[in-house]
């Protein structure tokens, strides 16, 4: 990238940052006012969260707007500087790739904020069924996966940069479907502790524009660094005490642009370390839920053991004495460091 196009991106950061930062004065009285309160249940955390009970939720509208709108305005800003050939098929595609990847993380919202206002209309933390969500995201997934091989990703080998796969033909589509449900759905159980899940997410966007000026997807940053800006917006209302919580529309949302970002840039292994946080977000609560079971069959007593405190990780950490900030402030420093190795390994394998 050339000096002003990195004044055209941190210009679309700063942009999101203010829509997403100001959009909470009207959001969150707004949703005070029609009680769209976050149901709060002590089995899903430790039970000092229940002093978090009424909080707004569906949030991520705030870097949900201010997202999209400040890509597009960047996306324009980058036309109109750089006069780029608009006969050019790739130049068509480049901006095409990045829609989609806003159209997938939407559709990927709005399963979020259907379960979102179910929990509240039914005034607990039942939203959607498991396979109701998981019908939803296999339909999802599969319409993303069919744009990348329409607008110019005919690739089908798993690129793990040191090696990399022949060519899988419709096995790649198979493997990367559950890999999109996977990581979807494990940065939405990133967001348990205030301010974790957006700083974590805003961390792994620096890390993909930096890796996408590597590989020349300059359009695709102006998504990047919008998410950036517009998480860290959000964060003036949802650092510990939050004023709002972004609900299952903003982490569903957040979960398909991290995915879908290092899915259109085809750097597998560079995907598997940026989103390593969520990785091991995930992995926790399928290691505990696989050994409690195991074990109750398997002891004299019938009797459960678990290896963590609570799971996700992250109340592990909140049960043994971290406070929010600290998990924060530990958790994205892991992943800017997984962030950079997986910059390293870009520049080591390109």
């Amino acid at each position: 990238m050339s000096i002003s196009f990195w004044i055209i991106v941190l210009l679309t950061a700063l942009f999101s940052f203010v829509i997403a930062g100001v959009s909470g004065i009207w959001l969150v009285p707004f949703l005070h006012r029609i009680k769209f309160g976050q149901p709060i249940k002590t089995e899903d955390g430790p039970k000092w969260h229940e002093k978090k009970q009424g909080t707004p939720t569906m949030g991520g509208f705030m870097f949900i707007v201010s997202s999209i709108v400040a890509a597009l305005a960047g996306y324009w800003i980058y036309r109109l500087h750089s006069s780029p050939d608009i006969t050019d098929i790739e130049t068509h595609h480049a901006f095409y790739r990045m829609l989609s990847c806003i159209i997938f993380s939407l559709f990927f919202g709005l399963i979020g904020f259907v379960d979102d206002y179910t929990k509240v209309a039914r005034k607990n933390n039942d939203g959607l069924t498991p396979w109701q969500k998981i019908a939803l995201q296999l339909v999802g997934s599969g319409l993303f996966l069919l744009a990348l091989h329409k607008f110019g990703d005919g690739s089908t080998r798993i690129d793990l940069g040191f090696w990399a796969t022949p060519e899988l033909g419709i096995f790649y589509y198979i493997l990367m479907i559950p890999v999109i449900i996977y990581l979807t759905n494990a940065v939405n159980l990133t967001d348990g502790v205030d301010g974790l899940c957006g700083s974590v997410t805003a961390a792994a966007m620096l890390v993909f524009t930096v890796c996408c000026s590597i590989l020349e997807e300059n359009v695709l940053s102006c998504f990047t660094m919008a998410l950036a800006g517009g998480c860290l917006g959000f964060l003036l209302w949802n650092l510990n005490p939050a004023k709002c919580f972004m609900g299952d529309t903003g982490s569903m949302f957040l979960g398909a642009a991290v995915t879908s970002v290092g899915l259109v840039l085809h750097k597998h292994l560079l995907l598997l370390l940026v989103a390593m946080v969520y990785i091991l977000e995930a992995l926790s609560v399928v290691i505990q839920v696989s050994y409690f079971k195991y074990t109750k069959k398997t002891r004299p007593d019938h009797q459960g053991q678990r290896i963590f405190k609570m799971t996700p990780i992250h109340h592990h950490f909140e049960m043994s004495g971290f406070s929010e900030y600290k998990i924060v402030i530990t958790f994205s420093l892991t992943g800017i460091i997984f962030g950079v190795l997986g910059i390293i390994t870009l520049l080591v394998f390109k």
